[in-house]
């Protein structure tokens, strides 16, 4: 990600001293699985598979590894060009989804109870859900997730949640970014049209309002052909690749918490979302296109 490495060489060269990037905070990301990428070092420290059951690290899809490399790779095959937002931050990865990225909302609730059961044992205090689905009035199944992703945030965890990629239509965020607690990202720059999951696509980003008449999303972040880690790197040897959707987003935002909960490890996840909205820059469009406005990092961290 070379547009947020730049930002990161600023924090941490000259305001944090590099101390601060994401160093003992665990951000847990529901995802397609993680490869073995070099980036990664060997901060991995926990995976559970939900869809196979399988021990070793593995992404089938590669959506996962992607996310995962925003969040917190550490540049080490680009000479950190294409480092992640918080590249000290370590993760607990939970395949939801499938080879084909699908998945069910039951398997979802399952790694969201294994999260809460092993929180304190990974110290997860960031949770990414790059996952989601269009709501529909009075499904059940979908009410379920929501309450269970609500109860994480309950549990003092910092979620943060993609605000889908079905826009650019009114009431199009996808649960769980619909809930009004967590903290919903959507795309800052979907007015490109790049290549999202293999179809063009252009003001992709989800809109509000949700059916409550909340605003969403909550902020947006840069979305289009963002560079991170490949999955088969070690088949192709290309070390990076590009992908688009609020997907892509999220994790820029769950990597930016991290580093702001290394810096100040006793805020709430309360105040880390009055935080974010404090600091974002007014981009001066709809508020249920870009919710607060963009993602301000250096005033994140420094004021």
């Amino acid at each position: 990600m070379k547009q947020v490495k730049k930002i990161t060489d600023y924090w941490c060269e000259d305001t944090l001293g590099g101390k601060f990037l994401g160093q003992g905070v665990g951000v847990a990301v529901f995802d397609t699985g993680i490869g073995l990428h070099p980036d990664f070092d060997d901060r991995i420290a926990a995976f559970q598979d939900v869809i196979n059951g399988k021990r070793m690290l593995y992404d089938d899809n590669g959506h996962g590894t992607h996310v995962a490399g925003i969040i917190g790779g550490s540049g080490r095959l680009s000479d950190g060009v294409y480092a992640g937002m918080a590249p000290l931050c370590h993760f607990i990865v939970v395949k939801v989804l499938d080879e084909k990225g699908d998945g069910d909302i039951e398997n979802v609730i399952k790694g969201i109870r294994w999260v809460q059961e092993n929180q304190k044992k990974y110290n997860i205090l960031v949770v990414n859900i790059s996952v989601g689905t269009l709501p529909h009035v009075g499904d059940k199944e979908e009410q379920r997730l929501l309450q269970a992703v609500e109860e994480l945030w309950d549990d003092g965890l910092v979620v943060v949640a993609a605000a889908g990629n079905y826009g650019p239509g009114r009431g199009t965020v996808t649960i769980p970014g619909v809930s009004k607690k967590i903290i919903t990202v959507g795309s800052s720059n979907d007015q490109q049209e790049p290549s999202v999951f293999g179809r063009q696509k252009k003001n992709y980003s989800g809109r509000g309002p949700t059916k409550e008449c909340v605003v969403k999303p909550d902020l947006v972040a840069p979305g289009s052909n963002v560079y991170s880690c490949n999955s088969r790197y070690r088949r192709n040897m290309k070390a990076y690749v590009p992908k688009s959707g609020t997907s892509m987003s999220t994790p820029v935002v769950a990597g930016a918490v991290a580093v702001l909960l290394s810096k100040y490890p006793d805020m709430s996840n309360v105040e880390v979302k009055l935080k974010l909205r404090q600091s974002c820059r007014d981009l001066g469009l709809q508020r249920n296109r870009q919710g607060w406005g963009i993602l301000d990092v250096e005033k994140l961290l420094v004021t």
